[in-house]
């Protein structure tokens, strides 16, 4: 099996078509749910797609453990290659690898610093990105000039960023699709918003698209997380 038949055959294409064939250069997406739902496992399944379709990724971690970070991406690879013809696995990881790269911040960091180290890599490096996931960045807590000056910096070198978002309190107001109250105040900022929630009665978390490009009608993804592999799976 190709890693091309992976891509074709992912669930992540009815996600993309969820959301008008995916998010899109220039834009901001947001995976947002209660703490441990599954949105770093989303987010690395999103990149993963992303390496396997020959683009390169920059994840950039807010948490302080990027062994974590990496070991996320070994495990999804595992699970997806799992019980698949691939010729040489390992070889096959070691080659997409070469398209991604791991930064990581402390949180107290201003976001400018952030996203001057990140265009000094695009712009004087050798890594061309295509798309930037900001994982665990505290966006609740964000400013307007802190999104504005990321939704610039996203135009202005044409890039996918996706940000994986959780309430700061334990006790913020959850909505039925998984949103958090502290994040509607950036929905004009945000061009798709994706609520992550776990429903009990099937163990599955859902996905609803509760912003696609202009449009908020909320509606599910037509794809779960399933919280036994961690994968993204057709619902």
């Amino acid at each position: 099996m190709e890693i091309q038949e992976l891509v074709e055959l992912s669930p992540l294409r009815v996600f993309d078509e969820s959301i008008s064939g995916g998010l899109g250069r220039g834009n901001l997406g947001v995976l947002v749910s209660r703490h441990g739902v599954g949105k770093t496992a989303c987010l690395v399944q999103l990149a993963t797609d992303k390496l396997f379709k020959g683009e390169q990724v920059i994840h950039v971690s807010f948490s302080g453990n990027v062994e974590h970070v990496v070991n996320w991406y070994k495990e999804v690879f595992r699970e997806l290659s799992d019980g698949k013809p691939i010729d040489d696995p390992s070889e096959t990881y070691s080659s997409i690898l070469a398209n991604r790269v791991v930064m990581n911040f402390n949180q107290e960091m201003p976001i400018e610093k952030v996203l001057n180290s990140l265009e000094t890599l695009i712009d004087h490096g050798s890594f061309k990105a295509d798309a930037v996931l900001f994982d665990g960045y505290r966006l609740t807590l964000a400013s307007e000039t802190d999104l504005n000056q990321i939704k610039a910096f996203v135009k202005k070198l044409n890039l996918e960023a996706w940000f994986a978002v959780s309430p700061e309190k334990s006790d913020t107001h959850i909505d039925e699709y998984g949103v958090p109250e502290t994040v509607r105040k950036y929905m004009s900022q945000i061009d798709v918003l994706i609520g992550l929630i776990y429903d009990e009665k099937i163990d599955k978390v859902i996905m609803n698209v509760v912003k696609n490009h202009g449009i908020t009608i909320p509606k599910p993804t037509g794809v779960v997380l399933d919280p036994k592999t961690m994968l993204i799976a057709k619902a």
